[in-house]
C-alpha cells in the first residue's frame, strides 16, 4: 500500500519547486515534507525528487506524480456523488492539479477556452506544459502530462487519441516587407534570401510549407521569436515573414495589413487529443468541450492525416 501523505509531499515538492513551498502549501514543517519524500525514495528504491532551485520530479516521480492526480480526479468525482459531501473551510478545499500538454498555437487560439470552463465547472486547477505539437506525445510517454494536444496520431501506451481536425497556417508578411524582399515574386531562391521568423529549434513549419510550394525545404536567415502573438507582431512590424495561424491574422488578411507569400497555399497541422485512459472517464466533460471548440475553429483533417 502506497503512503499517501508521502505521495502528496512529493507532489508537492514537484508542482512548487522547493520543499519549504511544498511544506507550506501543506500545512507541514520542511522538515516532515523532507522525511516523507525521503522515506519513500527509500521504500521504492528510487530518486524521485532532484533537489536544486528549483527542485524537479525524476521520471518515476513524475509518474507518481500523475498517480496523486488521478487518484484526486477519482475523490473529486466521488464526493459530488456523496449524499453530504463534506464542507470544507476557508482554505482548506482540497486542488487537483492537471497538467497538460499543448502546443503554443492551440493555446493562443482555441484551447483555452474549452480549458478556461472546465476549471471554472470543476475547481480543478491546470498547469500547461507548452511545446511543439510533434513533441507533446513525449510528455505523455514521460508521464510528465495526463493528456495533450499532439500532431501524432499513434496512441501513447495506455493513452486514448481523439482526433480533433487540423490548425491551419499560412505564410504572411506585411505588404511593406513584400514589396522591399519579394519585388519580383516568390521563388525557392528569393525565400532563401528572405528574413523569416521560426519559433524555436523544434519548429519546421517554414520548412515544411517551403517543401510544399516548391518540392523542398528552403532555408534562410531567420528572427528566433517564441511567441505566437509576437509572431503576427512582428509581421505587422516588417520584422520577417511567418507561418501564422489563420485564427490569429484572417482578420490583418481582412483588412490588407498582411498578405500571403503565396495566395491559396495553406498548411494544414493535424491535432489530435491523447488522455491516458485512467483519467478519460473523469475528464470526459473536459473531452466534450474540447471537440466542441475543436469543431468550431479548426479544419476538417485530409483523410491521409
Amino acid at each position: 500500500m502506497l503512503d499517501y501523505a508521502a505521495l502528496r509531499a512529493v507532489s508537492a515538492v514537484a508542482e512548487t519547486g522547493s520543499f519549504e513551498k511544498a511544506a507550506e502549501f501543506l500545512g507541514v514543517t520542511p522538515s516532515a515534507v523532507s522525511q516523507r519524500v525521503r522515506r519513500l525514495e527509500e521504500r521504492l528504491g528510487a530518486v524521485l525528487i532532484v533537489r536544486g532551485t528549483p527542485c524537479l520530479a525524476t521520471e518515476t516521480g513524475s509518474w507518481l506524480c500523475r498517480h496523486v492526480e488521478h487518484v484526486g480526479l477519482l475523490e473529486a468525482e466521488l464526493l459530488q456523488r456523496l449524499p453530504a459531501p463534506p464542507t470544507w473551510s476557508s482554505g482548506q478545499q482540497p486542488r487537483t492539479v492537471l497538467h497538460i500538454g499543448i502546443n503554443a498555437d492551440s493555446l493562443a487560439t482555441w484551447f483555452l477556452a474549452p480549458a478556461a470552463a472546465f476549471a471554472v465547472r470543476t475547481g480543478h486547477l491546470i498547469k500547461f506544459a507548452v511545446d511543439d505539437q510533434d513533441h507533446t506525445a513525449e510528455w505523455l510517454e514521460q508521464g510528465r502530462v495526463v493528456a495533450a494536444v499532439t500532431a501524432s496520431v499513434s496512441p501513447v501506451q495506455g493513452c486514448r487519441v481523439v482526433p480533433l481536425g487540423a490548425l491551419r497556417y499560412l505564410a504572411t508578411a506585411s505588404p511593406d516587407f513584400v514589396a522591399r524582399h519579394l519585388p519580383r515574386g516568390l521563388d525557392a531562391q528569393a525565400l532563401a534570401d528572405t528574413p523569416s521568423l521560426t519559433f524555436n529549434e523544434k519548429d519546421r513549419l517554414q520548412e515544411r510549407w517551403a517543401r510544399q510550394v516548391f518540392g523542398r525545404p528552403v532555408i534562410g536567415p531567420t528572427h528566433w521569436l517564441p511567441s505566437s502573438r509576437g509572431f503576427v507582431d512582428a509581421c505587422l512590424a516588417g520584422m520577417g515573414w511567418g507561418m501564422n495561424p489563420e485564427p490569429l491574422v484572417r482578420a490583418h488578411l481582412d483588412a490588407g495589413r498582411l498578405v500571403e507569400l503565396q495566395a491559396d497555399t495553406p498548411l494544414d497541422v493535424p491535432l489530435h487529443w491523447q488522455i491516458n485512459r485512467l483519467a478519460g472517464a473523469a475528464l470526459e466533460g473536459l473531452t466534450q468541450d474540447i471537440l466542441a471548440a475543436a469543431h468550431g475553429s479548426l479544419v476538417p483533417m485530409s483523410p491521409a492525416a
